[in-house]
């Protein structure tokens, strides 16, 4: 048993040791280990072969730290170290864009052809790359037409993601109807985009919640959460509901309590915003010590975020 026990420890010795530091720092990444994984990082200069990898990784734990003007930094090393990688254009327009979330008009201004290149760039790297693409059907459906705004070169997006993947071509589409004041054509690219992907079903939810129409999109929240009780976009989006409605505010404060036990991607709502949310329910119940708790809680997880920082100091009247 002993010499079973050392023949192990040397294999893993002899695994770690044959593995470059971005694989290590990767692994240290995924169990969000992010300041050792900065360590091993940080001290690869720009002669090495991994730099513009390093680079990357280190713009990704920027990002997760909120460290975004750090973040756009380390992705735009990256992409001078190696400028054919679609992902490292990608995560730039992500970042250029979240720092534009916080800025003045100027800034915004400025920004805002930089991430619009940036998204296109990686679209033409990557024909294969739908995350981009959904990007820049953002832009252009809500960027003013002097800065580029289109919603025909929208649609061409959205038939591109199309063609990639269906259901998330109707979402496209359907997104640029709803920018276009048209909801008879997104409610039906919105529509068939369930029916091709259910898990989508959250997203015609939010749709009816816009429409106010609540009770089609509690009914069809419930029915989601039936099938798949753990569909944490369905949950946070019953969540949303019973706030907008002043309805089911107890469910509401279940299922978003339920979510804060998730781990978000960066384009799925934040644990943050689950925590405001749970702050208006209390407001709403006249539950001020709860509302502050949940306020606070989610200024701790950004500092920025308007409607906390609202109710938070209506409830600190």
């Amino acid at each position: 048993m002993k010499i079973f026990l050392i023949f192990l420890l040397n294999l893993f010795l002899v695994s770690t040791f044959c593995q470059t530091k971005i694989e290590q720092a990767k692994i240290l990444f995924e169990h969000k280990k992010f300041e050792e994984a900065k360590m091993l990082l940080s001290p690869i200069d720009n002669e090495d072969k991994e730099y513009a990898s390093a680079q990357y990784y280190l713009g990704i734990i920027a990002y997760k730290q909120k460290l975004y003007d750090n973040a756009a930094d380390y992705f735009e090393e990256a992409i001078d170290a190696n400028d054919k990688v679609a992902d490292y254009y990608n995560r730039l327009g992500n970042t250029y864009g979240t720092i534009a979330q916080y800025s003045n008009l100027i800034i915004q201004g400025y920004l805002a052809p930089k991430m619009k290149n940036a998204w296109k760039k990686a679209s033409d790297l990557d024909p294969k790359n739908t995350e981009a693409r959904w990007a820049l059907v953002q832009y252009y459906t809500q960027a003013p037409s002097f800065m580029g705004g289109s919603f025909e070169k929208a649609k061409e997006m959205a038939d591109d993601i199309g063609k990639l993947n269906k259901a998330e071509g109707h979402r496209a589409l359907g997104t640029v109807y709803q920018w276009e004041k048209k909801p008879a054509g997104a409610e039906k690219e919105f529509t068939e985009m369930a029916k091709l992907n259910p898990t989508f079903g959250w997203v015609l939810a939010n749709y009816y919640s816009e429409q106010k129409q609540y009770e089609k999109a509690f009914i069809l929240l419930e029915e989601l959460l039936k099938k798949n009780p753990d569909d944490y976009l369905a949950l946070f989006q019953l969540g949303k509901t019973s706030i907008l409605t002043g309805q089911k505010l107890v469910r509401g404060e279940e299922c978003l309590k339920k979510y804060l036990s998730y781990d978000p991607e960066d384009h799925e709502p934040s644990l943050a915003a689950a925590n405001m949310l749970l702050g208006q329910i209390h407001e709403k119940k006249g539950n001020i010590t709860e509302a502050i708790k949940f306020y606070n809680a989610a200024l701790k997880e950004d500092a920025k975020l308007k409607n906390a920082l609202e109710g938070l100091e209506r409830v600190s009247e």
